[in-house]
């Protein structure tokens, strides 16, 4: 069963669609974002990716709506660091693509990502970005 929204300090950040979050005073919890994906930490982007999203959420109190949990135990969820919702930032500023894997086709962010690619911002500077599950995939088969 999935939680109510939690209020939260956000006390790391992985990479850029991950950050553990303070929910009390001996109580912290891995956060994996959702709707996004973002470059992985190896991955051309990844380290980019994962500062602008410690600029945004790092040291900051933050509104985390629990909406699944993945695979590997991680809470997914809405975040808002501030009054920002931590996808919508990432997406804007091209450090993350929409997951299409679980995102519905007429979620906004698609034309937020649309935006992002048109005006080549962050990753879309790129001629031919490398989508990270298909860099995963790749890595697993090398």
């Amino acid at each position: 069963m999935i939680d109510a929204a939690l209020l939260a300090l956000v006390i790391s950040v992985h990479d850029g669609d991950t950050l553990r979050v303070r929910t009390g005073p001996d109580t912290s919890q891995s956060i994996r974002i959702a709707h996004i994906d973002a470059p992985e930490l190896k991955q051309e982007w990844g380290r980019v990716s994962g500062r602008s999203l410690r600029v945004l959420c790092l040291g900051k109190p933050a509104t985390v709506q629990p909406v699944t949990i993945d695979r590997y135990g991680r809470i997914v969820a809405n975040v808002r660091c501030g009054k920002t919702d931590a996808s919508h930032h990432q997406v804007e500023r091209g450090m993350a693509w929409v997951f299409g894997k679980y995102e519905p086709t007429d979620s906004p962010l698609y034309a937020v990502q649309t935006r992002a690619r048109h005006y080549q911002r962050g990753l879309w500077t790129a001629v031919a970005p490398l989508p990270p599950w298909q860099w995963r995939h790749l890595e697993k088969n090398l």
